[in-house]
């Protein structure tokens, strides 16, 4: 059952989880699938089903129809987050899917988010707001996103100051959580090491040969 809450309240990891949504995963702050429609025309389907859904809920997610696949992703614009809303619409999608015979495919799904450290975020982030296009995330005053949904969030991670060369950016892989140690086996046999894994499942920093950083993060243990 969906979770008895304030439309607007965002939800945490942990009442995603008890909304039992087999067919999603929360990735940063969307609901997430992938469904694997087989051929173009069933997908076209599913998304006519899937319009009508978010017209009459009044809440409409982004679709990425592809050959052979339907990409949704849900969250609530208004308040940077998953909302009760997201849940409820999640729950009607995945009916009509079932009703189409689609399979969904969550565990194929990932998230790049982009992290820039810096002592003050404050004086910078006003430059890359421009630069990109992006706007402020109203639940987090230290995230940029996109509202057309084609760039990755940008994510201020605080740090003291420090010169150059040390590494600035680093990317913030999302992936759901039965994916994370596979993935992280994926790149240690690719060349990579293990820099800390102190803060797993919440995330694991992973360094490539040369010494670049990225992390594999998952929802888990961030409430």
């Amino acid at each position: 059952m969906s979770p008895d809450t304030d439309p607007r309240r965002t939800l945490s990891f942990a009442e995603v989880e008890q909304a039992g949504l087999t067919d999603w995963r929360r990735l940063f702050d969307t609901l997430r699938t992938r469904y694997r429609t087989g051929d173009f025309a069933t997908g076209v389907r599913l998304v006519s089903r899937v319009g009508a859904l978010a017209d009459e809920a009044n809440h409409h997610p982004d679709i990425d129809l592809r050959y052979p696949t339907v990409a949704v992703t849900l969250w609530s614009h208004d308040v940077g987050g998953v909302t009760s809303r997201d849940v409820d619409l999640a729950r009607r999608i995945s009916r009509v899917a079932a009703d189409l015979e689609v399979e969904a495919d969550p565990s194929s799904l990932s998230v790049v988010e982009i992290a820039l450290d810096t002592a003050d975020h404050e004086e910078i982030k006003p430059f890359w707001r421009a630069v990109l296009g992006m706007t402020d995330d109203p639940a987090n005053d230290t995230q940029l996103f996109d509202l057309a949904g084609s760039l990755p969030t940008v994510w201020f991670q605080h740090t003291e100051p420090h010169d150059e060369p040390r590494q600035r950016f680093h990317l913030d892989v999302r992936v759901p959580p039965e994916v994370a140690q596979d993935r992280i086996a994926a790149a240690l046999a690719a060349g990579g090491t293990v820099v800390t894994d102190e803060h797993a499942p919440r995330f694991t920093v992973l360094a490539d040969a040369q010494g670049n950083k990225a992390c594999v993060t998952t929802s888990l243990d961030r409430d």
